[in-house]
């Protein structure tokens, strides 16, 4: 059973989790803005999120460890999924859109210098992907390898238009049209799948170049 965490500890697990929720919007929004930007996205004080995390790098690392840990739980659920393959691979692409772990390794990339522990995390990652891989191939149209998943994952994430709500209703809307184009020519199983919301309007598109 696990020990309930005293009322201290609770409130710094809690203060911890704002702190990565601001950093990882402030980051993934701006890979140069300062640490003071976290601290006052996340309502703490500089000294207090120094107490936690001695760097800006030190925050990066653990924001790219927790995706890395995502992404590696998310792998493994889909390789014991006991569903047509297929299936099992669009819910996997899906689940990534939710997560949102591309949008840190497309910010984040070359912005601090890995520890060992990420280094073997994506080897683990890299692994699991060559397993999905293997497993979904045959249902693949001809010449997809499995480098071409991330780049896919990091275009479908460039997708920003509304709120959080509706960016994420549009990207789930184009990585459906993407997994038709992506799978081989003939039959697919559970047939067409139906698009997740409605398009883009002209309004929504306009709204972007308003000041």
């Amino acid at each position: 059973m696990t020990k309930a965490l005293s009322g201290r500890q609770a409130q710094a697990a809690r203060n911890d989790e704002v702190i990565l929720a601001a950093a990882r919007a402030v980051f993934i929004a701006d890979p140069g803005a300062p640490i003071s930007a976290v601290a006052e996205r996340a309502g703490v004080g500089i000294s207090a999120l120094y107490r936690r995390y001695a760097s800006k790098e030190e925050l990066l690392r653990r924001l790219c460890s927790d995706g890395l840990a995502r992404y590696i739980e998310e792998s493994e659920k889909t390789l014991a999924d006991n569903r047509e393959p297929w299936l099992a691979f669009g819910a996997f692409l899906h689940s990534l859109v939710d997560a949102d772990t591309n949008s840190l390794t497309q910010r984040l990339a070359g912005t601090f210098t890995p520890t060992p522990d990420l280094w073997r995390d994506a080897a683990r990652a890299a692994e699991l992907n060559q397993a999905i891989y293997a497993r979904t191939k045959e249902y693949l149209r001809p010449g997809i390898v499995v480098e071409d998943f991330g780049v896919i994952l990091e275009q479908i994430t460039s997708i920003k238009l509304g709120d959080e709500a509706r960016t994420n209703q549009l990207r789930h809307r184009y990585l459906t049209l993407m997994l038709e184009a992506m799978h081989r020519p003939g039959e697919r199983p559970g047939g067409g799948s139906e698009l997740p919301g409605p398009p883009p309007s002209s309004d929504e598109l306009t709204d972007r170049w308003r000041a």
